[in-house]
């Protein structure tokens, strides 16, 4: 079993919904866009994180709070996400850590 993530990880985590939320909201893609085609609603920190990340994170780890993210499921789920916005709608952000990328 691994660690649970660190603190510096979660502050990255919250620190990278945000920077996802203004990415996605310079590129034009508010919510309305990238899920829901009859709302316009833009993107926050807490709607990166409930209604992009969590999803992935529920899915792919089976795991549906982050506190229950351990160490390596941080980077799993981001690349996921990452890969997904990069192919369907050109963004990309790096995750902003100072630990090195697990991969």
């Amino acid at each position: 079993m691994s660690d649970q993530r660190t603190l510096r990880q979660n502050r990255a985590l919250h620190k990278y919904f945000s920077m996802l939320a203004d990415a996605l909201n310079d590129a034009g893609l508010d919510m309305k866009k990238t899920l829901k085609p009859e709302i316009e609603i833009p993107w926050t920190p807490e709607n990166v994180k409930n209604h992009l990340w969590r999803p992935i994170q529920e899915a792919y780890l089976t795991k549906e709070s982050t506190t229950e993210l351990e160490t390596p499921d941080v980077q799993k789920v981001y690349k996921v996400l990452d890969r997904y916005l990069a192919e369907k709608h050109g963004v990309s952000i790096a995750f902003p850590c100072d630990e090195p990328p697990m991969i």
